[in-house]
C-alpha cells in the first residue's frame, strides 16, 4: 500500500508549487486534429502508482526524441505541460513528452518521494514507473532510445536527479530546477535539513551516492543542467553548488567551470567541462521554474505561481539537450571520476601549451574556434563552446597546429 507522508504539509508551499488550475490543455493552433495531453494506461507494473501523460505533435517522425516531465507538489501534469512552455518547443521541433503525475493517494500534496528509498532505488517504485513510462513510449511511439530526456521542479527536480543517477543508461541528459541531490535525504526527516539550509558533502562523496545508485555500471553518464533561483527560500540555493558538486564528480570533470556567461535577467551561467555540467543562477528569483512569457524562440511559458518570469529555461534546456536539431553536444562519455575535464584524442604538442581565455566571438576572430548556425565550437577538437557572442566566455589551449581543446 502507498503511503501520504507528513513532511508534505510543509511541502506543499516548499518543495514545488501550487495546483496550477488546468481547464483544458493548451492545444496547438495547427488544422484538424491538433495533438493534446491524453492521460496512457497500461504502461507497465507501474509499483509507484504514477499517472502517465503523452503529448505527441502532429508531424511527429519516426526516431523522435523524447522529454520526460516531473512536476512538484500539489501540481500536476496538465498544470506543468501548460505552463513550462515544453509544449512550444515539441510543436517546434519535433518531439515526444512524456507528463508523469504522482496522485495524492501516495503523497498527500502530490509530491514525487524524492526522500524514500523505495522509491529512488533502480528497479523499484515510482522511479521504475517513471522508466516504464520511457519503455511504452519506445515501444508505442517509436522515439529514439538515444535521445531521452528528463525534467522537473522542485520535487521534480529532486526526481529528475533520482532517474538521471538510477537510469543513467536511460537518459541522455536531464534539468534538474531547484531541486536537491541525488539521496541528500532518505527519510522524511532529513528531507527538512536537505531542502533548508542544505547538505554539505565532498564532490566525492556526493559522487559516491550516484555511482551506488547502478553499481557497477561503466557506461557513458548523463549530462545535467542546473537552475537555481538565488533567493530561494524553499529550497536553498547551496543545493545548486551542492548539485554542481555531485554531477561534475561522477562526469569526471573539475569544479572549476571552463567558461561562464551573462544571460538575460540576471542570469549568469557556468559551463564545466566539455558542456558536461551546467548551472544556472538566476539572480534575485524565488523558488520556481524560470519562464518568459512572449512569441519570440527564445520566450516561453505562463507567468503564475511557481512559474517565474525571468528567462525560459525550457528553451535552454531544449538547446542544452539538443532538441532543435541536435546542434548541441551528444552525452559526454566518461563515467569515471577523475578530476580534470578529459579531452577528446589530440596530436601531441611540440611546443609548450598555450592557453587563451577570451570572448566566444574573440576565440573565432582570432581563428581559434569557428562559429556554424549561432554556435561556437573549439578548432580542431570540433569541442561544444555555447553561443556566438561576446558574453560567453571559454578558455582554450593548443595542443597541436591549428588543434585547440576546452580548458587548460
Amino acid at each position: 500500500m502507498r503511503r501520504s507522508s507528513s513532511i508534505l504539509t510543509r511541502l506543499a508551499g516548499a518543495v514545488a508549487g501550487v495546483v496550477v488550475a488546468a481547464a483544458g490543455v493548451l492545444a496547438v493552433a495547427l488544422p484538424a486534429q491538433a495533438a493534446t495531453l491524453t492521460q496512457v494506461t497500461g504502461f507497465g507494473s507501474n509499483p509507484g502508482n504514477l499517472g502517465m501523460y503523452a503529448y505527441r505533435p502532429d508531424g511527429l517522425p519516426a526516431n523522435a526524441p523524447a522529454v520526460v516531465l516531473l512536476h512538484g507538489c500539489t501540481q500536476n501534469a496538465s498544470g506543468y505541460f501548460t505552463n513550462s512552455g515544453w509544449q512550444k518547443y515539441a510543436d517546434l521541433w519535433k518531439f515526444a513528452l512524456i507528463v508523469a503525475q504522482q496522485p495524492s493517494a501516495n503523497n498527500a500534496n502530490s509530491c514525487f518521494n524524492w526522500f524514500e528509498t523505495g522509491d529512488t532505488t533502480r528497479g523499484q517504485g515510482e522511479a521504475l514507473s517513471v522508466k516504464q513510462m520511457v519503455d511504452y513510449a519506445k515501444t508505442n511511439y517509436g522515439v529514439d532510445p538515444g535521445r531521452i530526456f528528463v525534467s522537473g521542479l522542485s520535487a521534480g527536480g529532486a526526481m529528475s536527479a533520482v532517474m538521471l543517477a538510477t537510469y543513467p543508461d536511460v537518459f541522455a541528459a536531464g534539468s534538474v530546477i531547484a531541486g536537491i541531490p541525488y539521496r541528500c535525504a532518505t527519510s522524511t526527516t532529513s528531507a527538512y535539513s536537505c531542502m533548508n539550509p542544505g547538505v554539505d558533502k565532498t564532490p566525492a562523496q556526493w559522487g559516491d551516492l550516484v555511482r551506488g545508485a547502478y553499481s557497477g555500471y561503466t557506461g557513458r553518464r548523463p549530462r545535467v543542467a542546473i537552475w537555481h533561483g538565488t533567493s530561494d527560500t524553499t529550497v536553498a540555493p547551496m543545493n545548486a553548488v551542492e548539485s554542481r558538486d555531485q554531477w561534475t564528480n561522477v562526469l569526471g570533470v573539475s569544479q572549476t567551470p571552463t567558461s561562464t556567461a551573462s544571460l538575460p535577467a540576471g542570469t549568469s551561467l557556468e559551463v564545466y567541462g566539455n558542456d558536461a555540467v551546467r548551472l544556472y543562477r538566476v539572480s534575485g528569483m524565488g523558488h520556481g521554474t524560470p519562464v518568459d512569457p512572449g512569441s519570440a524562440t527564445d520566450q516561453c511559458g505562463t507567468a503564475t505561481s511557481y512559474f517565474l518570469d525571468t528567462i525560459c529555461s525550457t528553451y535552454r534546456d531544449a538547446l542544452f539537450f539538443g532538441l532543435d536539431g541536435g546542434t548541441s553536444p551528444s552525452p559526454s562519455p566518461t563515467a569515471t571520476a577523475s578530476p580534470s575535464p578529459t579531452a577528446s584524442p589530440s596530436p601531441s604538442p611540440t611546443t609548450s601549451p598555450v592557453c587563451v581565455t577570451a570572448s566566444n566571438y574573440a576565440h573565432v576572430t582570432a581563428g581559434r574556434a569557428y562559429q556554424s548556425g549561432g554556435y561556437t565550437y573549439a578548432l580542431g577538437s570540433n569541442q561544444y563552446m555555447g553561443l556566438y557572442n561576446t558574453y560567453y566566455t571559454t578558455t582554450l589551449k593548443q595542443t597541436g597546429p591549428s588543434y585547440w581543446v576546452i580548458g587548460c
